[in-house]
């Protein structure tokens, strides 16, 4: 027998998060194909049309169950619950649920099962299905889903009618069982209203599952296009409908829809999409334009010689703004303007020289990048705390150089928040008393541990023993904690020898909270 060491373990590429939930629509058959082959293939060619058509990822799922075992032998010919009839007259075999998965692929779509049994899990394997689907009724059945999380797919699991604990559960079983896995926001009850859609829960399961994909599984009347408006809007990222198709033989339920009301829904996915576009802020040149019709510009209130240094008393602000002007905002006290203005012309950009930013300036700028990377990492500080500006290389270089520390607890045990801005690095250096752990909370941080470098995401941590050479620098914006011993002030030993020579005054700005009356 041949046993792995830790290394070999280590060295074993194990694919997190391989399968990509964003962006499927899935069509639930269920019972709409009535037991009927015919039927149900007509309503899989209709969903696929709209798939090409709305150049989706299209998902067809079915339902199976083994009625044999499923269903209990003393009800299988009279039983009072109102499901089984309807399950019994709308059986399909194995074979043709096969001939019907063949179909699906045929039409460009994935292929999707719930199963209410073990034995059906076995089934949706052999026949090579894509996903496999747990229904809100099976989220509390843990040997059907001790089974599904044996069957390697991926797994989407709905939510209806359970507690926030139970979602809990779920999630921490499937993480566990190293399952890739995404969650349906889904409220069972056939159909909908509006007012029970509840779609602030989708803010609930993206605040508390980060980095799991939520979706919307809808039961709504099918003509309602607003609810995958707001859905969309609330960061769902994938949606389910139960779909089919009315014939003169067959009638449609209420909540499911026609492939043309499909196409609707996809269309307004769409235009949600459009609504609501990139999480990334850029700027329109349309709306820079509009904005700057706008905007006030600086022009001298009397002649200004070439040369002159002015006051506020030498200029005043007024619309329309020139192109190129200096602008209100960009106005600054002590500016020097190097050609002549007469009274009432515009002072222009280039003709300007600006006094460098004072130290406390420059820090003052940096506490609204660094609250800005606090919110955006979801940290809380109280009203009493120590702030320490690294600059290293001086002020003028701190955007460059340097981290804003802020310092949380020092005893036996120390604890410290840092934050750097994007492309600021921290100096190497090591500490002959102090053990430190960094771990990140939010964005990327690269590490340097003597000749070792790593770039650490968030939750992954770095360990730095005493004497060990380490920098660390960002090119995203970073917030990590620092975990260590002590902390000494006359415990840090920088390679740069003109660092070392500073006082620690020199290289530190320390002030209470953030300051506002210190700098």
């Amino acid at each position: 027998m041949t046993v792995k060491t830790n290394s070999d373990i280590n060295d074993v590429d194990l694919p997190l998060a391989s399968f990509d939930f964003d962006n499927l629509f899935v069509y639930d058959l269920a019972n709409n194909h009535q037991g009927d082959m015919a039927h149900a293939e007509a309503i899989i060619r209709g969903m696929g049309e709209q798939t090409r058509k709305h150049n989706v990822r299209g998902v067809m799922k079915f339902q199976y169950r083994q009625m044999d075992t499923f269903i209990h032998p003393d009800h299988h010919k009279d039983s009072d619950n109102k499901h089984i009839p309807r399950f019994l007259a709308n059986r399909l075999s194995n074979p043709d649920f096969a001939k019907l998965r063949k179909l699906v692929k045929d039409e460009g779509m994935l292929a999707m099962c719930t199963p209410f049994d073990e034995e059906s899990v076995d089934v949706i394997v052999e026949q090579d299905f894509d996903l496999i689907k747990v229904a809100s009724c099976s989220a509390k059945d843990w040997p059907l889903l001790e089974k599904i999380a044996e069957s390697g797919l991926p797994i989407i699991f709905s939510t209806g009618g359970l507690e926030i604990s139970n979602i809990d559960d779920l999630v921490s079983f499937f993480d566990h069982r190293g399952c890739d896995h995404a969650i349906m926001h889904c409220v069972s009850i056939y159909p909908t209203p509006q007012e029970l859609c509840n779609l602030d829960q989708i803010d609930v399961l993206r605040e508390r599952y980060k980095g799991k994909t939520i979706g919307w599984s809808t039961h709504e009347d099918p003509d309602d296009q607003e609810p995958v408006l707001v859905a969309y809007a609330k960061g769902a990222r994938m949606f389910e409908r139960h779909v089919g198709i009315r014939t003169e033989d067959y009638a449609l339920n209420a909540y499911s829809s026609t492939p043309e009301q499909i196409g609707t829904w996809l269309a307004s996915h769409q235009r949600a999409r459009s609504l609501c576009g990139s999480r990334v802020r850029g700027l329109n040149q349309v709306e820079v334009d509009s904005i700057d019709t706008l905007r006030r510009g600086v022009f001298a209130r009397k002649p200004i010689k070439s040369g002159q240094t002015v006051k506020r008393e030498n200029v005043f602000f007024a619309m329309p703004y020139e192109e190129g002007q200096l602008d209100s905002g960009h106005w600054q006290e002590g500016i020097t303007i190097n050609s002549d203005v007469a009274a009432n012309g515009p002072v222009m950009m280039a003709d300007t020289t600006r006094a460098a930013d004072s130290d406390a300036q420059v820090l003052k700028q940096a506490v609204h990048k660094v609250k800005a990377l606090l919110n955006q990492a979801n940290v809380v500080l109280n009203s009493d705390f120590e702030v320490e500006y690294s600059h290293h290389y001086g002020l003028s270089r701190f955007n460059e150089c340097g981290a804003v520390i802020i310092n949380c607890i020092n005893r036996s045990y120390c604890k410290k928040i840092i934050v750097q801005m994007p492309g600021q690095f921290h100096p190497l250096h090591f500490h002959k008393r102090k053990e430190e752990t960094f771990q990140v909370l939010m964005g990327e941080l690269d590490v340097r541990v003597n000749n070792t470098r790593r770039t650490l995401k968030a939750g992954e941590v770095c360990l730095v023993m005493p004497g060990v050479w380490h920098s660390f620098a960002t090119k995203t914006g970073c917030v990590f904690e620092e975990i260590s011993t002590t902390h000494y002030n006359d415990d840090s030993f920088y390679k740069d020898k003109a660092i070392s020579r500073l006082a620690r005054s020199e290289r530190k700005t320390v002030v209470d909270h953030w300051g506002r009356f210190q700098l």
